[in-house]
């Protein structure tokens, strides 16, 4: 009896003793499978920091300008007697460009030379012939004047002392008496003549003479200048760049005939902020990029303005683009970008390597030597399109990830690669796989 229910709880248990040993069996297995399978790797690649020299690049947009300009507007209204210059071609300063029609005016500079040359005869007749004769002949006249008032005077005295000894009549002394007022009187009107004509009427014809000649001369040149203004030259080295009226047409006054552009160099003229202009120097390396054309352009700054643009408040900055071959032209928008201050020895870590957090602020992401990722925040200086400068946060020693970084969560286990494997990354996480 006792065997039976023995017996009986033994098979009645069996199930329960079965489960727990499959239960046992999985959770070994399960244990088992935890401690072997290893935690998954991401592929990554990484570099480290290096000490080297790094600009701050400027950007902005611009447009080229011509070197020189000159708009050439005749300055009197006639019709365009003859055209010696067509679009395109180069020209030198002071090269005859075009004449308009001067009959009229060549014959007002024949009537106002004719003018001129007679009032130079006037002038040295009056200065040479006319002046000297009336100066001569009143100090003459004085001369004589004063030798008859000489002569009177001594009759007189004569004539007194003799009448005094009765030799005389009294009728003598008297006729001598009155032949000596007419000789002072004649001295007196000779000797104001001769100051007059000394301090007065000398200067005045000379004056009047000299007057004379500088209005002829005035009008002759006047009209040379007239005459002249029919001759359109040009006032820079250049090429022609506009000539929009034909021969015969008339050409207005102050309206542009021909315009010439010096191009063998442009300008970049572009406006930056205050800040940036700080770090700029007149000729400082720069470069721009034009469309159509596949490698940058150099430059250098040329100018810098001293004052701000009154309605952005930024500054204008001039590039100097020389252009030898005419292969750039007028009016091209292009790109620009100056080079500004630089760092001789900066810690440089890969552009792709900095990483933005939530929060504005900006990490790199380390490998630590057991092959873990960890965020390390650093301070940034100079950036330009491949490196950025690491004020602070890590060293040169340090290993940052620059393939891989974006997402990747502190703390995941990586494998290293360089860019210098010769796989690319995505190669690299297949093989992985």
């Amino acid at each position: 009896m006792t065997m039976s229910v023995s017996m009986r709880s033994t098979t009645m248990n069996r199930p329960l003793v079965l489960l727990l040993a499959i239960g046992a069996a999985l959770h070994s297995a399960g244990c088992k499978k935890a401690e072997t399978t290893p935690a998954p790797e991401v592929a990554v690649q990484v570099v480290q920091p290096h000490e080297g020299s790094i600009s701050d690049q400027i950007a902005a947009e611009a447009t080229l300008a011509p070197l020189a300009q000159d708009a050439i507007s005749p300055k009197i209204t006639a019709p365009v007697k003859k055209f010696y210059v067509q679009r395109g071609d180069h020209v030198k300063a002071g090269q005859l460009l075009a004449t308009l029609e001067n009959s009229d005016l060549s014959a007002a500079l024949l009537d106002n030379e004719g003018a001129y040359t007679a009032a130079k005869a006037g002038f040295d007749t009056a200065t040479q012939a006319t002046v000297p004769e009336d100066y001569s002949k009143a100090q003459l006249d004085l001369t004589q004047a004063k030798a008859n008032l000489d002569l009177n005077q001594s009759i007189v005295a004569s004539r007194t002392q003799l009448f005094a000894q009765g030799a005389i009549p009294g009728r003598d002394l008297d006729t001598a008496k009155a032949a000596l007022v007419q000789a002072q009187a004649a001295y007196d009107i000779a000797k104001l003549h001769f100051d007059s004509v000394q301090k007065t009427s000398n200067k005045a014809a000379l004056d009047n003479a000299k007057g004379q000649l500088e209005s002829a001369k005035g009008k002759y040149m006047g009209a040379q200048a007239q005459l002249g203004y029919t001759e359109i030259r040009s006032p820079i080295d250049g090429v022609v760049t506009d000539r929009p009226l034909f021969a015969g047409e008339t050409a207005p006054a102050g309206t542009p005939l021909i315009t010439v552009m010096e191009t063998s160099a442009l300008i970049a003229k572009l406006h930056i902020a205050q800040i940036e202009a700080q770090q700029l120097v007149v000729g400082a390396p720069a470069a721009i990029t034009v469309p159509g054309v596949d490698d940058p352009v150099a430059a250098k700054v040329s100018l810098i303005s001293p004052a701000l643009d009154p309605g952005s408040t930024t500054i204008e900055v001039w590039l100097r683009v020389e252009n030898p071959k005419n292969m750039l032209k007028a009016g091209t928008p292009v790109h620009a970008s100056i080079t500004g201050r630089t760092v001789p020895n900066a810690l440089l870590a890969p552009f792709e390597a900095l990483q933005t957090a939530t929060d504005g602020s900006k990490f790199v992401m380390v490998v630590a030597a057991d092959n873990t990722a960890h965020k390390h925040p650093v301070t940034i200086g100079i950036q330009s399109a491949k490196e950025v400068q690491i004020l602070s946060g890590i060293t040169a020693k340090d290993t940052v990830v620059t393939t891989g970084a974006y997402a990747l969560d502190d703390g995941t286990k990586v494998k290293a690669g360089t860019a210098d494997d010769g796989k690319p990354h995505a190669e690299k996480a297949g093989d992985d796989k």
